[in-house]
């Protein structure tokens, strides 16, 4: 499995077991976004099993990503956060961690909350949204 999709997977499943409950919802879409991806479902069973049995969440590399890449891991950990229907403190929190780490301010997760569906058959205009993303890209 190549390491930006592994990274991002991780991200995904760190988010999707935040708030102790790792449900139907978040999961079809970890698992949606790999096969996406091309990753084998028994590797991504494997990643998951690696992240349920660490008790802290591990460190992920966000390094070398182009910038289209860094606004799909953006996009997609904040409509995991709100695929289930309930958002936590700790959620955003950690959305806005990984926005920090991606060269975003933090700001940008409140911003494109408000645009982005939990519901991945609504598809806001991603051209719009990154751009808008960009806004809040660290210089």
């Amino acid at each position: 499995m190549e390491d930006n999709i592994k990274n991002h997977l991780k991200a995904l499943i760190q988010l999707s077991i935040i708030d102790r409950d790792f449900g139907q919802p978040e999961k079809s879409y970890v698992y949606t976004i790999g096969k996406a991806n091309r990753v084998p479902e028994k590797e991504i069973d494997v990643l998951v099993g690696e992240v349920l049995n660490t008790k802290e969440n591990s460190e992920v590399n966000f390094q070398g990503l182009l910038s289209e890449e860094r606004f799909d891991y953006l996009y997609d950990v904040i409509q995991l956060m709100k695929i289930d229907g309930e958002v936590f403190l700790t959620e955003i929190r950690y959305c806005e961690d990984v926005a920090e780490k991606l060269g975003y301010d933090k700001k940008v997760v409140k911003k494109m909350s408000s645009r982005i569906y939990g519901d991945p058959s609504i598809t806001g205009n991603r051209e719009a949204l990154m751009k808008e993303a960009n806004k809040y890209l660290n210089k």
